[in-house]
């Protein structure tokens, strides 16, 4: 395995985790690491079609770590999988560079027809805690999967998505942000209480303005009606004078 490579993931754990003090402390502590280093040697049995090896491979990761990842699926360098524990990478999946993924996220299939039917995830992407990224789908560079989100269409470049099934609430402009935002998520996610008590302002506005518009209609209504019947009376007043 190429010593450039470990170098590079055990970078991306420095650059990303403020918690680590040294290099020795990645090589021995952090299950994300030992996940990967042990991928790519189940990785490289699985494209030498030594497949029963590069199963108990993997299963021997994900005992050691908790964390599964499937030794056909495609992982790029400075992925950095942040705790770890319960994260599933399934056996059709792509990542690319510099993808982090949090604790409980899932790159899971939607069919048991073979083929490509787990997710593409390019570079820069934010897996948060607890996502599901479900289905050949494609994630753009820069994406940012909000924690516990489930993901079941592409995601643009730059975006970032919450909720159940999940929804763009961001973009950057730049697709390819170099600052790193923990969790997938965004500075940029409103408040979903003060925006329901927007909405709920803006109706209430909008009620009061045709209640407004009621009143002054019947208003009206009324001066035509007592007119008429000011009217009929005097008629009557003068009918009965004759």
């Amino acid at each position: 395995m190429p010593f450039k490579r470990i170098a590079r993931d055990i970078k991306a754990i420095l650059d990303r985790d403020p918690a680590v003090r040294s290099r020795i402390e990645v090589v021995l502590c952090y299950p994300g690491f030992h996940a990967l280093i042990i991928h790519r040697m189940a990785n490289w049995l699985w494209r030498h079609k030594l497949f029963l090896a590069g199963r108990f491979m993997s299963h021997v990761g994900r005992v050691l770590t908790g964390i599964e990842i499937h030794p056909a699926a495609t992982v790029g360098e400075g992925v950095f999988i942040d705790h770890g524990m319960g994260v599933v990478i399934g056996e059709t999946s792509v990542i690319g560079d510099n993808v982090t993924i949090y604790q409980g996220a899932t790159l899971g299939g939607t069919t048991w027809e073979r083929g490509k039917r787990h997710p593409t995830l390019h570079n820069d992407v934010i897996v948060g805690a607890g996502a599901k990224v479900l289905g050949p789908i494609t994630i753009g560079s820069g994406a940012r999967i909000g924690s516990n989100a489930v993901v079941v269409k592409d995601v643009r470049a730059g975006a970032a998505v919450v909720g159940v099934p999940a929804k763009e609430i961001a973009r950057r402009r730049d697709a390819i942000d170099p600052q790193f935002i923990a969790y997938g998520t965004s500075n940029d996610i409103p408040d979903p209480v003060a925006r329901a008590l927007d909405g709920l302002l803006d109706h209430v506005t909008n009620l009061s303005a045709r209640v407004e518009a009621l009143e002054e209609e019947k208003s009206r209504l009324q001066a035509a009606l007592d007119d008429r019947s000011r009217i009929f009376r005097e008629r009557v007043a003068a009918e009965e004078e004759e």
